[in-house]
């Protein structure tokens, strides 16, 4: 390529720091990236003004002032001054607003600033709690970080070049163009990136272009013109994961700049409605239906009984403003918030609010057993050959293996490497250093280095970049290698056909093979998981090695490894099961030993299926299947998924708690994906919940916190809903009754206001024990049998006091009475229902409300009752009662709380809670 069609580094970063404009959107990207795609690995450092040696930390640093944290737009926080415009801006505050101009044309100066008032009280009231409840639920978000490899050299001063350091683990928001950055199995592809070498690479690209199979990429140059970035082998897109291999690549676009970026805004809008979503949904179509049919009933029953059409239509506003659910985005918020705080005191961070009705709905949870059954502490035990024999050549291969391979290391590798550091075992003379990998698969099960050997002493640590393009791209020269391979025992012995005995290579036959997994069973039901290891020299010498090179192979012995059962997860299990949530046990491991883990923390086992069984079921069967059994063992990642899915055609809520890159897919077809902070990046962010333990007990606890959040909106809709209906009766006979408005319009919106206070307190309030001890669904059924059955109560009492306000009190000729004696009646019965309401228990008694909502309730009373002797009860055109009208409203607030909560009782037997 000409060098003067290249723009410098310079050049590159100004372009990249301006965000590519609407009317040439995707188009420069698009380019940019097929541009760099076509440039030899020389051409597309200098291009980025990078090395392979990583860039310095002053460099970076620089940059990332010029283009921004590497942060796609939808995970941007709104500032402080949109979420109060947002507050401001709804068809409610429009509808206020405009029966305040209304009354002070009308001459009624003082309606117009009580309801200016209720405005800035109402605004203001939503945008404090919401912004605190959002600012919490971002901090709790925050604590989920996904980290990516990245090498970068110390601070360079006095034009000095720093000094060169290996790949560590930094925020992948901090990252920069020109970044040199490692991948493995389970990374997110952090930004848009050109692969300078791969090995083995396959990349999930399904959120980007809807294909679910994933793709291979490799870091050459392609051979052909190619048009779409998705389709070029060298180019890696943000929002894509790894699927199996390592690749290292270096950085073109981050950010709001990324071809995802391009896209951030249509991205934004396709998340799934949750059940919740859909609950709150109906609910407010509900309660529209009701205000679109009542409001217009009331200004044409008005109007046309009273003459005065003007004040008809404010009190149809007024009635309007009142039947809409104003609260309910803001409870609900607030709700959701204050719920994902108290779940993060349990070690639970929501990073996606709406998932917590699905976390307390959950009734089936689905898991892995490491970590959940087991203390997730796995620890070498044997080095066995396939007698059953001590072998030590049998530890130093399966070292090797686990100490050359570059891909993501498993918590076996871990337990090799560390057991042989502990030991000391090996001398310092046994060096090799790796010249090629066969990554794990989740079809293969196993994984395979070649190594050489290396007489220097940093043979062994030869790693990076560097050591990765020698071996994809240079031949190692000298004696034959050795190909050792790691693996599932039944995988790898279908490779084999030799095994090694005491120092000999014989020939294994049936006899052989059937004493060898006659011991791998012994084993297995000792609760020991057992890796089989085998090996081939390879005299053959050239460039790069596949999974066709993985036959043949001499059967060393076996590793046996042992994960011991938590001590309390039996208890946990028996908690989860007393709360409605059935555990079924999904993994990859055989079945003796799930099935000895499973006796061991006493979880009884009512069925048990293999992966392999699966393909053979329909849809239909296998949802059949996964109602009666407990243990499904031996299962792909796809399996996995299936499984989650036929149980939700059976009607369940399920949840997965998965940590690994095979469990992405499950994650993502679970009603809610659980996982823990230590988990892979593709797995953290599958998930909607991240659990800071990976415990049962943890999780339980969560459960319990969602279900109380869940409760809490719950009461919330029912008062509203019944509240709401039990006026649609009162409103519309005092209207046709009463030769006046039953209740001046600015009287209805002080009644709306207050109520609405009292209710602000409702997402700290108490749960009680038994409404938490089983799963709750979003029932709307439920929710329009209970306004139906409840709500026409308060409209027995208002009538008896219209009945006493115009027989005991004259109220015929005294309008301004009635409507402040309605208006008190109307506000302390409401108030006091929601303490009938909130609890299946007697209220006060049996069950009491929070501190904080005992409070509301008092105070928004004692205002209601107060009102009437202020001034401000003067500008709302109330007048004093007389006092032979507080012991009639007492004997009402206790008949009607006396009632109500009978009708609830008869309620709870007849339709549940």
């Amino acid at each position: 390529m000409n060098d003067s069609a290249m723009p410098s580094g310079i050049d590159f970063l100004r372009r990249a720091s301006a965000r590519i404009r609407p009317d040439n959107q995707g188009a420069e990207h698009t380019r940019e990236l097929l541009a760099v795609a076509s440039m030899d690995e020389n051409e597309v450092l200098a291009h980025l003004n990078a090395s392979l040696e990583g860039l310095d930390e002053v460099d970076a640093a620089i940059r990332l002032a010029a283009v921004g944290p590497n942060v796609i737009a939808q995970h941007r926080a709104p500032s402080a001054l949109s979420e109060f415009i947002d507050r401001a801006r709804n068809p409610l505050n429009a509808l206020l607003l405009f029966l305040a101009a209304a009354s002070y044309f009308l001459g009624d100066l003082h309606s117009a600033i009580v309801i200016l008032v209720i405005v800035a009280l109402a605004v203001m009231l939503a945008f404090v709690q919401e912004h605190r409840s959002n600012a919490a639920a971002a901090r709790l978000r925050a604590m989920v970080k996904i980290t990516t490899s990245v090498r970068r050299r110390d601070g360079a001063l006095n034009g000095e070049r720093g000094a060169t350091a290996e790949f560590q683990e930094c925020a992948s928001a901090s990252l920069v163009p020109g970044d040199l950055v490692r991948l493995s199995a389970g990374d997110m592809i952090p930004a848009d990136m050109r692969l300078l070498a791969a090995k083995d690479l396959y990349v999930d690209q399904s959120a980007l272009t809807g294909e679910s199979m994933p793709c291979e990429k490799r870091a050459q140059v392609g051979p052909d013109v190619i048009l779409n970035p998705l389709e070029a082998p060298n180019i890696a897109l943000m929002g894509a994961s790894v699927v199996s291999g390592f690749a290292v690549g270096v950085i073109i676009f981050t950010g709001p700049n990324t071809y995802l970026g391009q896209f951030a805004d249509q991205l934004t809008g396709q998340r799934q409605l949750t059940s919740f979503d859909k609950g709150v949904n109906r609910f407010t179509l509900l309660m529209i239906r009701f205000m679109l049919a009542l409001a217009p009933t009331v200004f044409l029953i008005n109007g046309l009984t009273k003459g005065d059409w003007a004040e008809a239509l404010l009190f149809g506003l007024a009635v309007a403003v009142g039947l809409t659910p104003e609260l309910l985005p803001m409870i609900a918020t607030v709700n959701l918030a204050k719920g994902a705080i108290a779940m993060s005191r349990k070690r639970v961070i929501v990073k996606r609010l709406n998932a917590i009705q699905n976390f307390g709905a959950m009734d089936v949870l689905c898991t892995d057993k490491t970590g959940t059954l087991t203390r997730n502490r796995i620890a070498l035990s044997l080095h066995l050959d396939i007698r059953g024999s001590r072998c030590q050549k049998t530890l130093e291969y399966a070292y090797l293996n686990s100490h050359h391979q570059s891909g993501l290391k498993s918590l076996l590798d871990e337990a090799v490497l560390q057991y042989v550091e502990d030991n000391r075992v090996f001398p310092p003379t046994n060096y090799y250093r790796c010249v090629d990998e066969i990554p794990f698969d989740f079809e293969r099960r196993r994984l395979s280095v070649i190594l050489e050997r290396d007489n220097s002493a940093q043979g062994a640590l030869r790693r990076g970049i560097t050591g990765i393009i020698q071996r994809v791209a240079t031949p190692m020269t000298g004696g034959a290698r050795l190909l050792i391979c790691k693996g599932a025992v039944e995988e790898l012995l279908s490779t084999c056909v030799r095994c090694e005995v005491a120092g000999r290579v014989v020939k294994l036959d049936q006899a052989r093979r059937e004493l060898a997994l006659r011991n791998v069973q012994a084993l297995n039901e000792d609760g020991l998981r057992v890796i089989a290891v085998a090996y081939k020299k390879i005299g053959l010498i050239r460039g790069g090695y596949s999974t066709a090179d993985e036959k043949g192979l001499i059967l060393l012995g076996f590793i046996a490894l042992l994960d011991p059962p938590k001590g309390s997860v039996g208890e946990t299990l028996a908690a989860l099961k007393k709360s409605g949530v059935v555990a079924k046990i999904l993994t990859g491991d055989n079945e003796v030993v799930t099935g000895k883990i499973c006796r061991d923390v006493n979880l009884r086992v009512d069925g048990l299926a293999l992966g392999p069984d699966l393909d053979e079921l329909s849809d239909e069967e296998l949802a059949e299947l996964a109602e009666r059994v407990t243990v499904f063992a031996k299962v792909s990642p796809k399996q996995k998924a299936r499984i989650i899915t036929a149980l939700q055609a059976g009607g369940h809520v399920v949840g997965f708690l998965g940590d690994g890159v095979n469990d992405s897919l499950a994650l993502r077809a679970a009603d809610v994906g659980i996982s823990v902070d230590t988990a892979v990046d593709i797995a953290k962010e599958s998930a909607d919940i991240i659990l800071l333990e990976k415990s049962l007990l943890v999780l339980h606890q969560g459960i319990v916190e969602g279900r109380k959040v869940f409760g809490n909106l719950i009461k919330y809709i029912k008062m509203a809903a019944s509240s709401n209906f039990g006026s649609m009766f009162s409103v519309i006979g005092a209207s046709l009754l009463l030769p006046f408005l039953p209740m001046m319009p600015i009287q209805v919106l002080a009644n709306n206001l207050l109520y609405d206070f009292s209710q602000t307190a409702i997402p700290s309030d108490n749960v009680d024990e038994e409404y938490v001890a089983v799963p709750r669904k979003w029932d709307i059924g439920n929710i329009f049998h209970f306004m139906v059955i409840i709500g026409p109560i308060s409209s027995i009492f208002d009538y008896t006091t219209f009945f006493i306000m115009l027989t005991v009190f004259d109220g015929w000729n005294n309008p301004s009475l009635f409507q402040t004696g309605w208006f008190v009646e109307s506000l302390l019965t409401q108030t006091l229902i929601i303490h009938v309401i909130r609890t299946n228990r007697i209220p006060f008694l049996e069950s009491r409300a929070s501190v904080g909502l005992i409070a509301t309730s008092v105070i928004v009373s004692a205002i209601g009752a107060g009102l009437p002797y202020t001034e401000i009860g003067d500008a709302l055109h109330f007048t004093p009662l007389p006092a032979l009208y507080w012991p009639i409203l007492a004997a009402t607030l206790f008949s009607y709380g006396l009632l109500t909560q009978s009708v609830k009782n008869w309620f709870i037997r007849h339709y549940g809670t």
